[in-house]
């Protein structure tokens, strides 16, 4: 079977539903190709800062969420070998008139608001991508994407958002995201009759280890823990054995009855990648018609909590770059313009992805720390006492909203053969 698309996203993840749902938006409908059966929550949680309700807002979505999702209000920091706990504001400013503050969701209820706002046809599962060719067609350059099952999908423009290992990344000829030399475990507890827990953060440090949670409403709880090293093996009841028994046994508390109620089905363990910021600065984020969002950009450890919101940043980004080719074409998809307005994406979006892949390894690197007494200064006398309350106002970024539609709905549905 063959397909003629204007637009295919690889990867229905958070940059590719978002990205799908700012083209929509801009009247140009994208073919979306996801490997899984369904929409993956992998990951069970994560915080979105003020500069991913903003892009929220672009995409027509956050109300959907705010409702449900409380703000967090501050966090405290407790050095686990001291007993020494700081506290740490959290809450922002209404900064560009956002008012959203920082809350953590549900990945899973994130990924189902993006889908919703998309027609049904729209994502199509269990797309396994084969091969990429580029086509001349009519003077024009034409994406040939071969999937598994033999299908043939000729496109417009291809944007891939298909993870860490992106297929799309490798075919522009990025370098491969190297390993932090940091691992991860996350997931969720469940406290059925209630966990008492105020809308606080709570995070635990040692030589070598963070952990932390965050509520998402009274019952549950997203808990994290990052250390040193690529050590945590097998199912996930023997990773929850591992982290009470040997990685947080020295925790408080409160952190390993957090721990004790983890829904086992939500648990996870990942070493932390990230792509090397001078890769994303000379590396070749685009060709021609061809180009990548989200973690297939720009994939970065999780310390600054950027990972989702740099994603909606990017679709909102080219969404609009897009969008203001096709308006300026009377609603049609000129391919060189179109290589135009990719490569001014690519432009808007390269040194903001730099700056956040080097923030979150450094201040992961600083809060990891080691045991000598400067990394530990460095650490709980300057980091936390100084500057882990301003890093939201450090990474915050309106990325603008999406261009008006200034012609009629345009039908751009898929042809068959």
């Amino acid at each position: 079977m063959e397909m003629m698309e204007d637009v295919v996203i690889v990867g229905a993840g958070i940059a590719g539903l978002a990205t799908a749902v700012a083209l929509k938006r801009v009247g140009v409908r994208a073919l979306v190709l996801e490997r899984s059966e369904g929409l993956r929550a992998t990951g069970a949680a994560l915080t979105l800062f003020p500069n991913a309700w903003l892009a929220l807002d672009a995409l027509g979505v956050s109300h959907n969420l705010t409702p449900i999702y409380a703000p967090l209000l501050k966090g405290y920091v407790t050095n686990v070998s001291t007993g020494d706990v700081q506290q740490v504001l959290v809450r922002v400013a209404n900064n560009g008139g956002d008012g959203h503050g920082i809350r953590t969701i549900h990945r899973k209820a994130l990924l189902e608001a993006l889908a919703e706002e998309l027609p049904v046809d729209s994502i199509q599962f269990s797309s396994k991508l084969a091969v990429i060719e580029n086509e001349e067609q009519g003077g024009a350059s034409i994406v040939v994407i071969h999937l598994e099952d033999g299908t043939t999908i000729k496109s417009k423009v291809l944007i891939g958002c298909d993870g860490v290992n992106s297929v799309v990344a490798r075919w522009l000829g990025l370098a491969e995201p190297v390993h932090s030399g940091r691992s991860a475990v996350r997931g969720l507890a469940v406290f059925s009759q209630g966990h008492g827990f105020k809308q606080e953060v709570h995070q635990f440090v040692d030589v070598g280890k963070r952990a932390g949670f965050f509520p998402l409403n009274d019952r549950e709880l997203y808990w994290f823990l990052t250390c040193n090293g690529d050590n945590m093996t097998g199912d996930p009841e023997q990773i929850q054995k591992q982290v009470l028994e040997k990685y947080a046994e020295k925790f408080p508390s409160s952190f390993l009855d957090v721990v004790r109620h983890a829904d086992l089905s939500t648990l996870t363990w990942a070493p932390l990648k990230f792509r090397q910021p001078w890769g994303i600065i000379f590396g070749k984020l685009s060709k021609g018609n061809v180009t990548v969002a989200g973690d297939a950009m720009h994939p970065m450890t999780p310390d600054l909590g950027q990972g989702g919101g740099s994603s909606l940043e990017d679709a909102v980004v080219l969404g609009r770059h897009i969008g203001n080719s096709v308006i300026n074409n009377g609603g049609l998809i000129v391919p060189g313009d179109m290589a135009k307005a990719i490569d001014d994406y690519v432009k808007e979006r390269r040194w903001r992805a730099a700056f956040l892949v080097t923030g979150s390894y450094l201040a992961g690197w600083v809060q990891l720390g080691g045991d000598k007494w400067w990394m530990k200064f460095l650490r709980d006398g300057i980091f936390y006492k100084y500057l882990l309350g301003r890093i939201s106002g450090l990474v915050h970024k309106d990325c603008g909203k999406l261009p008006a539609m200034s012609f009629g709905d345009m039908d751009h549905s898929s042809k068959k053969d």
